[in-house]
This record gives C-alpha cells, structure tokens and sequence, in this order.
C-alpha cells in the first residue's frame, strides 16, 4: 500500500511540474480586475516590429466639435471634413499623406526615443470569451517635432509637435492586432488641428501571430 500511495503521489507531482511552466506561460499575458499600467519605455525591438506592422486606415477624419472645419483647424489649407490616407512607418519616419481631391499634403513624424503605453480595466464588463479575465483598455502614445508638405506647408514652423495615439483593446502583452483607432493632434505657432480614424488589418506577422 505504501508503495502504491509513493507511486500515485510521484505521478502527482510529476503532472504538476510538466503543466505548471504551461499554466506560468499562459498566464503570461493574463489581464487582472482592477489592472492599470502607465509608463514610459523606449520603443525596443518587439514594440518597434509591432509598429511597423501597424498600418493606417484609408480615411481620415478632420476632428471639429461643433466647429466649422475652417474655425476647427488653423494651419491646414482649405481643411475638409474628410481626407483619403495613406501611409506608415519609414525607417524611423511615420510618413502620412492626406488627400482630398485635387489638394494633399504629408506629415512626416519621426518616431520618438521614448513613448508612453498605458493599458487599464476600464470596468465596462468586457471580458476574454470563456474566460473572467478583462480586456483592458491601451493606447500607445507618441510626441515628436513635425514636418509637413502641401496643404501643411504653410502652419509648419519651427518646434511645431505632433500627438499620435494608437488606440485598442487586449490582454497584458501588446500586439498590432490589439490596436484598431489612431488620433493625431498637430499644434505649433501656426497649428493646431486634430486628424482621427481607424487602423487597418496589421502586417501579417508568421512568426508570433
């Protein structure tokens, strides 16, 4: 009998440690109630091959309020309500050019040494399908010094910034398929208008998706 009980509590033990770095692994990226992450980091390796995955949708939006768009946005010539857009990462260079009709323009944003990532549970009841865990809320944030061509050219001065945020939903680990909306704010001393709108399908990446 002493020898059975010896036997079942190895095969025990044995199942426990070939599932516990599984388990470990799993919960890895788990999400928590009452989660929240705020914090600047440099964009390393990983987070720089998620943003080059990410890829803008094909619209933009002109942010107004309730303002006329020529009131909503100083610095950008004869502004629409809405632009067609193309554009991503370049080297090191967000290059966005926005289009409406026969007039367009480019925003050149270099990527930052640092950005800001947050990531909270916002207690809305959102949760992972079949599991209690929630699903937070993140943005990737990222300011620099802009340049800008055509319809920019004339409100771009010198220490004029950008404002990019890259908006989603996920787990504790970030990837480009979390983030789904992006807003831009340009201000400087000819400046100041704000572009929205949503992010298309990322770069398929074979490896870790």
């Amino acid at each position: 009998m002493k020898v059975r009980t010896r036997h079942l509590f190895s095969a025990a033990m044995w199942v426990t440690l070939v599932l516990l770095p599984s388990r470990v692994w799993a919960c890895a990226c788990c999400a928590h109630p009452g989660e929240y992450q705020i914090n600047f980091v440099k964009p390393d390796a990983y987070k720089l091959s998620v943003i080059k995955r990410i890829r803008f949708g094909a619209k933009a939006e002109l942010w107004t309020g309730e303002a006329d768009p020529e009131v909503a946005a100083k610095g950008l010539a004869h502004p629409a309500d809405s632009y067609s857009l193309t554009g991503s990462l370049v080297g090191n260079v967000w290059k966005l050019t926005f289009r409406n009709g026969d007039e367009s323009g480019t925003l050149d944003l270099p990527l930052p040494a640092k950005m800001l990532r947050y990531a909270a549970d916002i207690h809305d009841g959102r949760t992972k399908p079949g599991y209690p865990e929630p699903v937070l809320y993140k943005e990737w944030r990222f300011e620099g010094e802009v340049n800008g061509t055509g319809v920019f050219k004339a409100g771009i001065t010198a220490r004029t910034k950008y404002f990019l945020v890259f908006q989603g939903r996920g787990n504790s680990c970030d990837k480009a398929k979390d983030f789904t909306h992006w807003r831009l704010n340009i201000t400087g001393k000819k400046a100041d208008y704000t572009f929205y709108g949503e992010l298309s399908a990322p770069v398929r990446d074979k490896e870790n998706e």
